[in-house]
């Protein structure tokens, strides 16, 4: 019966050493939590370009005062492109209005005598009313280059013949006193190019942009 006992402690006591070896198992480690993302930057938005308000127009300013007139550029598109092309490259500056005829126009220009490229003609249906501005041209619709007029008055028998590719909107005044300068009558094949006697000089023709009731 002791033996039993005995035999029992030491199974027991074998039990208890088997158990107390045995490694106990660790709780799994948590995964190592991510840092939170930055939010995003919001996108810098471009710079907004400056709006162009207005239109071009072109300033004459001329010895006896200064002009100004709009471009019809969607009626008229290359006569209004080729002239501001000229004008901004500084082509009229010191150029004069050379004919004068009191109630038809003031012409200027060279005198057709460069060799700045031709402008097919672009009748339209702008009238040529007091201050509208024509490309003059010869006997070929589309020999129209450099020389342009301003009409002094309505000249209805133009209307359907020459490109109107402006019309005047400051400096009537100015208009009207170029128109009664003082002229040296002359006829040309049957056409008056009466000349001023004092020269009227384009001293500065620019382009600028300017906000105009609409025409």
């Amino acid at each position: 019966m002791i033996r039993k006992m005995i035999l029992v402690l030491i199974l027991a006591l074998l039990a208890a050493a088997l158990l107390a070896a045995k490694p106990t198992a660790k709780p799994a480690a948590k995964p190592a939590a991510k840092p939170a993302a930055k939010p995003a930057k919001p996108a810098t938005p471009a710079p907004a370009q400056p709006s162009q308000k207005g239109e071009e127009v072109c300033v004459l300013k001329t010895s006896l005062g200064t002009m100004v007139f709009r471009f019809f550029d969607h009626d008229a598109p290359k006569t209004s492109a080729n002239f501001k092309r000229l004008v901004r490259k500084g082509f009229y500056d010191g150029k004069i209005f050379y004919r004068v005829v009191s109630g038809h126009v003031i012409q200027g220009g060279d005198g057709g005598e460069s060799d700045e490229p031709k402008v097919p003609a672009e009748v339209n249906s702008h009238l040529h009313v007091e201050g509208a501005v024509g490309l003059a041209r010869g006997m070929d619709p589309d020999s129209g280059s450099t020389e342009f007029y301003i009409c002094l008055a309505p000249r209805q028998h133009l209307d359907g013949k020459f490109t109107v590719f402006g019309q005047l909107v400051e400096g009537t005044d100015v208009l009207e006193k170029i128109g009664a300068v003082e002229v040296e009558e002359r006829v040309e094949d049957g056409v008056a190019m009466n000349r001023p006697k004092t020269p009227v000089v384009i001293e500065k023709a620019t382009i600028e942009r300017r906000v105009l009731p609409a025409s």
